[in-house]
C-alpha cells in the first residue's frame, strides 16, 4: 500500500569537523509504518537564527550539540499523515514542532535540553516525523514563510517580554538591533500596547521599522554616545521596563541604566559581542537597587509556544514585515551568508 509521503527526502547537515563547517545536502529516509502518535509532516518553509550560524564556527556556540546534526530549528509544516491514536492534528493542519522536544509544559525542570538542530534532527529538511505531544498549531492568517518564525523568535520575545504578565500602562521596552528577535518582539510589544524602542547603527534600517507604526523609537546607537542617558531622555526620565539583550554580558551595566526606578527586567538572549564581560561583578547590585531581574533566554517550552501563537491568531497580529528575504532551499548556502553579514532586518527564511 502507497503512502501520501515519498521514501526519500533532502535534508541540509553540519559537515564533519575540522572548523569551520559546512552545509551538506543529504538524502534521508522516511518510515514505512507510522508509530500510533507519529505525525507526518511536509514542511514548507524554514526560518535561520543566528545559532545556525554560530554552530558552523570554533569556539562560536556555548552550548555542545551533536556532530553532523541536520540543521535548523524553526519550521512551519502542512500535516500529511497521522499514526492511529493522533487525536490534536489533522490532515492539512498548519503545525510547527517546539524547539525543545523535552520542554513540554514548563515543569520539566531536570529535563535535558533536546534541541532542534543541536541535540536532535532540525527544520533543514523537506519532510519529518515527529510525535504529536511536540507539535503546536499556527495561526492561520499567516503565510508559510511568515509561520516558521515563530518556534524561534515568538517564543524568545514572548518569555523576554515575561509573556505580557502584568504589562503597566505605558510600558516601553528597549530591542537591540533590528534582527528577528527584536522585529518579533517589537511587533508584539505594538500588539500589547508596549511602546518599542529599537537601536540600530543603521538609520536605513530604523526608518523601514518606522514605517510599520509611528509608535516605534529608533535610536542609531552610533551616533549617540550615552544610549542609556538617551534612552532616559526619551522617557522623562523614567527608564524602559523591558531590555531585550540581543548584544552579550558587556552591555549589562548599560541596560541596568535604561532601566526604570522600579521592577523593570533584563532579558539576555544573544551573544553577538561574544561572552566576555569587561565589567566588575558588583555592578549586578543594581539590581537590588531597583528591584530588577535578570533572566536568560534558551528555548522556550510548548506552552509558550501554544500561548504565543494564541497571542498572535486572536491579536491578528501582521509578521509580515518580520520576514525580510525569502531564498529557496537550494540557496540555504546564500542564505547562511546573508544572515551572517548583518544585511538583514529580521527573518531570513528558506522556501521548501
Amino acid at each position: 500500500m502507497s503512502t501520501p509521503y515519498p521514501k526519500t527526502y533532502r535534508a541540509i547537515r553540519r559537515s564533519a569537523k575540522p572548523y569551520p563547517l559546512r552545509l551538506e545536502f543529504t538524502t534521508e529516509t522516511l518510515p514505512e509504518t507510522l508509530a500510533a502518535k507519529d505525525v507526518v509532516l511536509r514542511i514548507r518553509a524554514a526560518s535561520l537564527n543566528y545559532r545556525d550560524v554560530a554552530m558552523l564556527r570554533e569556539g562560536g556556540y556555548p552550548i555542545p550539540v551533536n556532530d553532523g546534526e541536520i540543521q535548523g530549528s524553526c519550521c512551519a509544516a502542512e500535516v500529511v499523515a497521522v499514526g492511529s491514536s493522533v487525536t490534536k492534528f489533522s490532515i492539512g493542519d498548519r503545525v510547527a514542532p517546539t524547539a525543545n522536544l523535552n520542554f513540554l509544559t514548563g515543569e520539566e525542570k531536570d529535563a535535558d535540553v533536546c534541541a532542534l538542530g543541536g541535540d536532535a534532527p532540525g527544520a533543514l529538511r523537506e519532510w519529518a516525523v515527529f510525535a504529536e505531544k511536540h507539535l503546536v498549531q499556527l495561526p492561520g492568517h499567516v503565510s508559510w514563510e511568515e509561520a516558521a518564525t515563530i518556534t524561534g523568535v515568538g517564543i524568545t520575545a514572548w518569555n523576554a517580554l515575561n509573556a505580557l504578565e502584568h504589562v503597566a500602562p505605558s510600558a516601553t521596552a528597549l530591542l537591540q538591533g533590528t534582527g528577528g528577535v527584536s522585529i518579533m518582539s517589537l511587533l508584539v510589544c505594538l500588539a500589547a500596547g508596549i511602546t518599542p524602542f529599537v537601536t540600530s547603527s543603521s538609520d536605513a534600517k530604523l526608518a523601514r521599522l518606522r514605517k510599520i507604526s509611528p509608535r516605534v523609537v529608533g535610536i542609531n546607537y552610533k551616533a549617540t554616545p550615552d544610549l542609556a542617558a538617551e534612552v532616559l531622555r526619551l522617557t522623562h526620565g523614567k527608564g524602559v521596563d523591558y531590555v531585550l539583550n540581543n548584544v552579550g554580558l558587556s552591555s549589562i551595566p548599560e541596560d541596568l541604566r535604561m532601566l526604570r526606578r522600579y521592577g523593570g527586567s533584563i532579558a539576555l538572549i544573544g551573544f553577538l559581542e561574544g561572552f566576555e564581560a569587561g565589567w566588575d561583578a558588583g555592578v549586578l547590585m543594581g539590581l537590588i537597587e531597583k528591584a530588577a531581574s535578570i533572566k536568560g533566554i534558551l528555548a522556550g517550552s510548548r506552552a509558550d509556544m501554544e500561548a504565543v501563537s494564541r497571542f498572535l491568531d486572536e491579536k491578528k497580529v501582521d509578521l509580515g514585515p518580520l520576514v525580510d528575504r525569502v531564498f529557496a532551499f537550494e540557496e540555504a548556502e546564500k542564505a547562511f551568508a546573508y544572515l551572517e553579514s548583518g544585511s538583514h532586518v529580521g527573518k531570513v527564511v528558506l522556501r521548501m
